[in-house]
């Protein structure tokens, strides 16, 4: 008897023990190789292979599928390691919110693994040492709904194919180093996203075709652009916050029609004459 009461009581615990680990195992062992690239860093040490990963910092599962559906790797304190993206973030098919933050050791660029996460809805790679070009591949996450490159630093130019992300509800690409001119092409955004460009070196003109969007927020801010910007205003846009200051732009303000739901425009530094309408 005693014998069948410590079987069953093995049983019981090897059965407990399948039960509670509830993540993937290929989950699991892409965020064990993630681990192992961004060399073992003590902001994961609660990833224990012994564990389930289901419970791991930074991480979260899917209440019914217990697929991997976010990772947030965010350093609050001094970061404690040098890498960069790894590869394997790309072996995460479930994954809806990607986020490296506050990370100045991340360099590289972006990793073309990230094109595999089709599942996609928020991407922050932010506050990083990121180098190399906005790439192109990033049209083909066709589910993001916020888009968030700042404070990196990126070169090159701004790819028109970004205009493809139709559920695109924030555009943040500020704070980089980032030339030639706004795609025009933006202006066939079908979301109306809120569109962050500041701190960059864009020249040329604002693209006519930013009127045809209804965002609420524009900032372009800290660039080299001329010309005029009057497309972005018209008294049945929806826009709120439009921040063009420090820029080369030439226009008349009396010419301008404003939304009534506009609560705050910078255009300081700048060439633009007239007068703002009164009421």
């Amino acid at each position: 008897m005693a014998t069948t009461m410590l079987r069953l009581s093995l049983l019981l615990i090897l059965l407990s023990s399948v039960v509670s680990d509830k993540c993937n195992p290929q989950d699991k062992k892409a965020l064990l190789q993630i681990k192992k690239d961004l060399n073992n860093p003590y902001l994961l040490a609660s990833w224990d292979p012994n564990t389930d990963c289901c419970d791991w910092y930074t991480v979260k599962c899917d209440h019914e599928t217990h697929r991997i559906i976010s990772l947030a790797i965010i350093d609050s304190g001094p970061s404690n390691f040098s890498a960069q993206i790894p590869p394997s973030v790309g072996e995460l098919p479930y994954l809806e919110t990607l986020e490296f933050h506050k990370l100045p050791k991340l360099t590289g660029p972006l990793q073309p693994a990230i094109a595999k996460l089709t599942n996609l809805k928020y991407l922050r790679i932010s506050n990083t040492n990121l180098s190399g070009s906005v790439p192109s591949f990033l049209a083909q996450l066709t589910n993001l709904t916020n888009l968030d490159l700042s404070f990196n630093n990126l070169t090159g130019s701004i790819p028109d194919s970004l205009s493809q992300l139709s559920n695109l509800g924030s555009l943040r690409l500020d704070h980089n180093n980032l030339t030639g001119s706004i795609p025009s092409s933006f202006g066939s955004f079908k979301s109306n996203p809120d569109i962050i460009l500041s701190h960059n070196n864009l020249t040329g003109t604002i693209p006519p075709s930013i009127g045809n969007l209804n965002f609420t927020h524009i900032d372009l801010s800290r660039n080299k652009l001329e010309g005029d910007a009057s497309s972005i205003f018209g008294p049945n846009k929806m826009v709120q916050i439009v921040d063009l200051s420090r820029n080369n732009l030439t226009f008349n303000l009396s010419n301008v029609e404003f939304p009534t739901s506009l609560t705050s425009l910078v255009i300081n530094h700048n060439k633009v004459y007239g007068n703002l309408p009164q009421g």
